[in-house]
Protein backbone atom coordinates (compact mmCIF):
# COMPACT_ATOMS: atom_id res chain seq x y z
CA UNK A 1 0.00 0.00 0.00
CA UNK A 2 2.92 2.44 0.63
CA UNK A 3 4.38 1.84 -2.07
CA UNK A 4 1.54 2.50 -4.27
CA UNK A 5 1.14 5.98 -2.74
CA UNK A 6 4.83 6.47 -3.11
CA UNK A 7 4.03 5.85 -6.51
CA UNK A 8 1.17 8.31 -7.31
CA UNK A 9 2.93 10.79 -5.23
CA UNK A 10 6.12 10.39 -8.07
CA UNK A 11 3.66 10.48 -10.89
CA UNK A 12 1.34 13.59 -9.93
CA UNK A 13 5.31 15.76 -8.90
CA UNK A 14 6.09 14.66 -12.36
CA UNK A 15 2.68 15.87 -13.97
CA UNK A 16 3.08 19.26 -11.69
CA UNK A 17 6.57 19.57 -13.05
CA UNK A 18 5.64 19.45 -16.34
CA UNK A 19 2.25 20.80 -16.59
CA UNK A 20 3.59 24.05 -19.03
CA UNK A 21 5.22 21.23 -21.55
CA UNK A 22 2.35 19.96 -23.11
CA UNK A 23 2.87 16.73 -25.41
CA UNK A 24 0.10 16.70 -27.88
CA UNK A 25 -0.15 17.95 -31.63
CA UNK A 26 -1.33 21.57 -31.33
CA UNK A 27 -3.00 22.47 -34.38
CA UNK A 28 -3.87 26.34 -34.68
CA UNK A 29 -6.06 27.79 -36.70
CA UNK A 30 -4.33 31.20 -37.73
CA UNK A 31 -7.10 34.12 -37.88
CA UNK A 32 -9.39 31.51 -37.04
CA UNK A 33 -9.69 29.79 -40.79
CA UNK A 34 -8.32 32.63 -43.02
CA UNK A 35 -8.10 30.46 -46.14
CA UNK A 36 -11.81 29.76 -45.76
CA UNK A 37 -13.38 32.55 -43.80
CA UNK A 38 -13.14 35.97 -43.39
CA UNK A 39 -10.42 36.91 -41.11
CA UNK A 40 -10.60 36.96 -37.23
CA UNK A 41 -14.51 37.00 -37.65
CA UNK A 42 -16.69 34.59 -35.88
CA UNK A 43 -17.28 32.70 -39.13
CA UNK A 44 -14.24 31.85 -39.05
CA UNK A 45 -13.50 31.42 -35.66
CA UNK A 46 -16.18 28.51 -35.59
CA UNK A 47 -15.12 26.79 -38.87
CA UNK A 48 -11.70 26.60 -37.28
CA UNK A 49 -13.71 24.50 -34.22
CA UNK A 50 -15.85 22.59 -36.61
CA UNK A 51 -12.31 20.85 -38.16
CA UNK A 52 -11.07 20.28 -34.99
CA UNK A 53 -8.81 22.71 -34.18
CA UNK A 54 -6.73 22.46 -30.63
CA UNK A 55 -6.10 26.18 -30.28
CA UNK A 56 -7.57 29.75 -32.19
CA UNK A 57 -5.42 31.72 -32.76
CA UNK A 58 -6.28 35.56 -32.91
CA UNK A 59 -4.96 39.03 -32.75
CA UNK A 60 -6.02 42.20 -30.86
CA UNK A 61 -6.01 45.64 -30.91
CA UNK A 62 -7.65 48.81 -28.81
CA UNK A 63 -10.12 51.49 -29.21
CA UNK A 64 -10.24 54.74 -28.38
CA UNK A 65 -13.17 53.56 -25.69
CA UNK A 66 -10.46 51.27 -24.58
CA UNK A 67 -12.60 48.20 -26.34
CA UNK A 68 -9.89 44.85 -27.05
CA UNK A 69 -11.15 44.31 -30.67
CA UNK A 70 -10.24 41.44 -32.70
CA UNK A 71 -8.09 42.50 -35.80
CA UNK A 72 -4.66 42.10 -37.22
CA UNK A 73 -4.02 45.77 -38.09
CA UNK A 74 -4.67 48.49 -35.40
CA UNK A 75 -6.23 50.63 -38.66
CA UNK A 76 -8.93 49.35 -41.48
CA UNK A 77 -7.48 46.95 -43.83
CA UNK A 78 -7.33 48.15 -47.47
CA UNK A 79 -6.83 44.55 -48.87
CA UNK A 80 -10.10 43.51 -47.33
CA UNK A 81 -12.15 46.10 -45.79
CA UNK A 82 -15.61 48.25 -47.30
CA UNK A 83 -16.09 51.54 -45.75
CA UNK A 84 -19.87 52.34 -44.27
CA UNK A 85 -20.98 53.25 -47.96
CA UNK A 86 -19.59 50.11 -49.17
CA UNK A 87 -16.86 51.68 -51.25
CA UNK A 88 -13.41 50.16 -50.73
CA UNK A 89 -11.07 50.94 -48.43
CA UNK A 90 -7.56 52.21 -50.34
CA UNK A 91 -4.03 51.85 -49.25
CA UNK A 92 -3.48 55.38 -49.48
CA UNK A 93 -6.19 55.97 -47.03
CA UNK A 94 -6.18 52.76 -44.85
CA UNK A 95 -4.23 54.51 -42.30
CA UNK A 96 -6.57 57.33 -41.60
CA UNK A 97 -8.84 54.69 -40.28
CA UNK A 98 -6.67 54.25 -37.01
CA UNK A 99 -8.61 51.75 -34.68
CA UNK A 100 -6.99 53.17 -32.27
CA UNK A 101 -8.46 56.76 -32.47
CA UNK A 102 -11.72 55.46 -33.10
CA UNK A 103 -14.63 54.48 -30.65
CA UNK A 104 -15.63 50.89 -31.34
CA UNK A 105 -19.52 51.72 -32.83
CA UNK A 106 -17.07 53.89 -35.49
CA UNK A 107 -15.25 50.21 -36.52
CA UNK A 108 -18.69 48.18 -36.16
CA UNK A 109 -19.58 50.01 -39.49
CA UNK A 110 -16.75 48.63 -41.93
CA UNK A 111 -17.22 45.17 -43.33
CA UNK A 112 -14.24 43.39 -43.63
CA UNK A 113 -15.76 40.00 -45.02
CA UNK A 114 -17.78 40.56 -48.49
CA UNK A 115 -14.88 42.17 -50.50
CA UNK A 116 -13.01 38.55 -49.78
CA UNK A 117 -9.00 38.11 -50.23
CA UNK A 118 -7.62 37.79 -52.97
CA UNK A 119 -4.77 35.90 -51.71
CA UNK A 120 -7.37 33.21 -50.08
CA UNK A 121 -9.43 32.06 -53.58
CA UNK A 122 -11.58 29.58 -51.40
CA UNK A 123 -12.43 32.13 -48.67
CA UNK A 124 -16.35 32.21 -48.60
CA UNK A 125 -17.45 36.23 -49.14
CA UNK A 126 -19.93 37.17 -46.55
CA UNK A 127 -20.04 40.08 -44.52
CA UNK A 128 -18.34 40.42 -41.81
CA UNK A 129 -17.74 42.51 -38.85
CA UNK A 130 -14.69 43.33 -36.42
CA UNK A 131 -15.88 41.52 -32.93
CA UNK A 132 -15.01 42.23 -29.67
CA UNK A 133 -12.70 39.58 -27.25
CA UNK A 134 -15.02 39.35 -25.43
CA UNK A 135 -17.57 38.52 -27.99
CA UNK A 136 -15.04 35.67 -29.38
CA UNK A 137 -14.73 33.99 -26.10
CA UNK A 138 -18.50 33.75 -25.22
CA UNK A 139 -19.21 32.30 -29.26
CA UNK A 140 -16.67 29.86 -28.94
CA UNK A 141 -17.29 29.33 -25.63
CA UNK A 142 -21.04 28.52 -26.51
CA UNK A 143 -20.32 26.35 -29.54
CA UNK A 144 -18.15 23.92 -27.77
CA UNK A 145 -20.59 23.45 -25.17
CA UNK A 146 -23.04 22.72 -27.57
CA UNK A 147 -21.39 21.48 -30.30
CA UNK A 148 -17.51 21.00 -30.14
CA UNK A 149 -17.77 19.10 -26.47
CA UNK A 150 -13.98 19.40 -26.32
CA UNK A 151 -11.85 22.92 -25.22
CA UNK A 152 -9.62 24.23 -27.35
CA UNK A 153 -6.90 27.12 -26.17
CA UNK A 154 -6.59 30.46 -26.89
CA UNK A 155 -3.39 31.88 -28.87
CA UNK A 156 -3.79 35.57 -28.65
CA UNK A 157 -0.85 38.28 -30.35
CA UNK A 158 -0.61 41.56 -29.05
CA UNK A 159 0.00 43.82 -32.39
CA UNK A 160 2.17 46.04 -31.26
CA UNK A 161 5.69 48.38 -31.62
CA UNK A 162 7.83 50.65 -29.97
CA UNK A 163 7.72 53.28 -32.94
CA UNK A 164 3.20 53.12 -32.85
CA UNK A 165 3.33 53.31 -29.00
CA UNK A 166 0.56 55.95 -28.34
CA UNK A 167 -0.30 56.12 -31.77
CA UNK A 168 -1.81 53.39 -33.57
CA UNK A 169 -1.71 51.22 -29.78
CA UNK A 170 -1.14 51.81 -26.31
CA UNK A 171 2.48 51.02 -24.32
CA UNK A 172 2.63 47.83 -23.77
CA UNK A 173 1.97 47.61 -20.18
CA UNK A 174 -1.22 49.75 -20.50
CA UNK A 175 -2.00 47.07 -24.33
CA UNK A 176 -1.21 44.43 -21.62
CA UNK A 177 -3.77 44.76 -18.89
CA UNK A 178 -6.77 45.49 -21.05
CA UNK A 179 -6.54 42.25 -22.81
CA UNK A 180 -5.88 40.45 -19.10
CA UNK A 181 -8.70 42.30 -17.81
CA UNK A 182 -11.49 40.52 -20.68
CA UNK A 183 -9.23 37.24 -20.79
CA UNK A 184 -9.60 36.79 -17.00
CA UNK A 185 -13.61 37.53 -16.76
CA UNK A 186 -14.16 34.74 -18.87
CA UNK A 187 -11.36 31.99 -19.36
CA UNK A 188 -9.09 30.28 -17.13
CA UNK A 189 -5.73 31.30 -17.66
CA UNK A 190 -4.10 27.70 -18.32
CA UNK A 191 -6.37 27.60 -21.47
CA UNK A 192 -4.42 31.10 -22.97
CA UNK A 193 -1.26 31.67 -24.37
CA UNK A 194 -0.54 35.58 -25.39
CA UNK A 195 2.03 35.94 -28.10
CA UNK A 196 4.03 38.36 -29.83
CA UNK A 197 6.60 39.72 -32.23
CA UNK A 198 7.26 42.64 -29.43
CA UNK A 199 9.83 41.28 -27.07
CA UNK A 200 8.68 43.72 -24.22
CA UNK A 201 5.37 42.53 -24.25
CA UNK A 202 6.37 39.19 -24.15
CA UNK A 203 8.78 40.96 -20.78
CA UNK A 204 6.23 42.84 -19.09
CA UNK A 205 3.62 39.19 -19.06
CA UNK A 206 6.27 37.22 -17.52
CA UNK A 207 6.75 39.60 -14.72
CA UNK A 208 3.35 41.02 -14.08
CA UNK A 209 1.28 37.92 -14.97
CA UNK A 210 4.08 34.87 -14.67
CA UNK A 211 1.75 31.61 -15.00
CA UNK A 212 0.28 32.80 -18.27
CA UNK A 213 2.23 31.04 -21.45
CA UNK A 214 4.00 32.81 -23.86
CA UNK A 215 4.94 32.18 -27.42
CA UNK A 216 7.94 34.04 -28.83
CA UNK A 217 6.85 34.81 -32.54
CA UNK A 218 10.09 35.08 -34.61
CA UNK A 219 10.47 36.41 -38.71
CA UNK A 220 13.92 37.59 -38.52
CA UNK A 221 17.19 35.34 -39.54
CA UNK A 222 18.74 35.70 -35.93
CA UNK A 223 20.52 32.57 -34.79
CA UNK A 224 17.73 31.22 -31.63
CA UNK A 225 20.36 31.45 -29.11
CA UNK A 226 20.43 35.27 -29.72
CA UNK A 227 16.54 35.78 -30.04
CA UNK A 228 16.42 33.75 -26.52
CA UNK A 229 18.83 36.36 -24.99
CA UNK A 230 17.25 39.07 -26.49
CA UNK A 231 13.95 37.64 -25.06
CA UNK A 232 16.03 37.36 -21.00
CA UNK A 233 14.20 33.82 -20.67
CA UNK A 234 12.72 30.47 -21.76
CA UNK A 235 8.93 31.10 -23.32
CA UNK A 236 6.69 27.95 -23.38
CA UNK A 237 6.43 28.31 -27.17
CA UNK A 238 9.31 29.48 -30.27
CA UNK A 239 6.77 30.53 -32.71
CA UNK A 240 9.04 31.30 -36.31
CA UNK A 241 8.15 31.51 -39.86
CA UNK A 242 8.01 28.06 -40.69
CA UNK A 243 10.98 28.61 -43.45
CA UNK A 244 13.22 29.41 -41.22
CA UNK A 245 13.36 26.64 -38.86
CA UNK A 246 15.47 23.44 -39.13
CA UNK A 247 14.86 20.19 -38.17
CA UNK A 248 18.19 19.95 -35.77
CA UNK A 249 16.34 23.51 -33.99
CA UNK A 250 13.12 22.04 -33.00
CA UNK A 251 15.16 19.12 -31.26
CA UNK A 252 17.29 21.19 -29.05
CA UNK A 253 14.37 23.20 -28.43
CA UNK A 254 12.38 20.28 -27.25
CA UNK A 255 15.22 19.85 -24.81
CA UNK A 256 15.17 22.86 -23.10
CA UNK A 257 10.85 22.43 -22.40
CA UNK A 258 10.39 24.89 -25.03
CA UNK A 259 7.28 23.86 -27.96
CA UNK A 260 7.96 24.31 -31.54
CA UNK A 261 4.82 25.42 -33.18
CA UNK A 262 5.66 27.41 -36.96
CA UNK A 263 3.60 29.90 -38.85
CA UNK A 264 1.96 30.16 -41.22
CA UNK A 265 2.15 26.36 -42.96
CA UNK A 266 -0.43 26.23 -45.59
CA UNK A 267 0.49 23.63 -48.15
CA UNK A 268 -0.40 20.06 -47.90
CA UNK A 269 3.69 18.91 -48.34
CA UNK A 270 4.93 21.75 -45.74
CA UNK A 271 2.42 20.23 -43.26
CA UNK A 272 4.02 16.78 -43.63
CA UNK A 273 7.22 17.53 -43.49
CA UNK A 274 6.86 19.82 -40.28
CA UNK A 275 5.04 16.89 -38.68
CA UNK A 276 7.94 14.72 -39.68
CA UNK A 277 10.39 16.99 -38.10
CA UNK A 278 8.31 16.71 -35.02
CA UNK A 279 7.18 20.08 -34.19
CA UNK A 280 4.94 20.13 -31.12
CA UNK A 281 2.21 22.09 -33.67
CA UNK A 282 1.32 24.11 -36.78
CA UNK A 283 -0.64 27.61 -36.98
CA UNK A 284 -2.23 27.55 -40.60
CA UNK A 285 -5.31 29.10 -42.92
CA UNK A 286 -6.29 25.65 -43.41
CA UNK A 287 -7.28 23.68 -40.59
CA UNK A 288 -9.63 21.16 -43.14
CA UNK A 289 -6.23 20.76 -45.19
CA UNK A 290 -4.55 19.97 -41.69
CA UNK A 291 -7.97 17.53 -40.47
CA UNK A 292 -7.73 15.93 -43.93
CA UNK A 293 -4.05 14.81 -42.98
CA UNK A 294 -5.43 13.53 -39.76
CA UNK A 295 -3.93 16.52 -37.90
CA UNK A 296 -6.82 17.42 -36.32
CA UNK A 297 -9.35 16.50 -33.66
CA UNK A 298 -11.63 15.73 -36.30
CA UNK A 299 -10.53 12.51 -38.28
CA UNK A 300 -10.73 12.22 -42.19
CA UNK A 301 -12.60 15.36 -42.82
CA UNK A 302 -13.12 15.53 -46.53
CA UNK A 303 -16.05 17.94 -46.81
CA UNK A 304 -16.65 20.79 -44.75
CA UNK A 305 -18.61 20.24 -41.39
CA UNK A 306 -22.15 21.86 -41.70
Amino acid sequence: MRSGIKLFILIMTTLSASAQYIPKFDLQGHRGARGLKPENTIPAFIAALDYGVTTIELDVVITKDKQVVVSHEPWISPEICLKPDSTPVTKAESKTFNIYQMDYSQVLGFDCGSRGNERFPEQEKIVARKPLLMEVIAVVEDHIKNHSAYEVDYNIEIKSAKSDDNKFHPTPEVFSDLVYQVISQYLPMERVVIQSFDFRVLKYWKKKYPTVRLAALVENKNSIETNLKELGFSPSIYSPYFKLIKQQNITALQKRKIRVIPWTVNEVEDMKKMKSWGVDGIITDYPNRAAELGLSLKRNVTTAPK
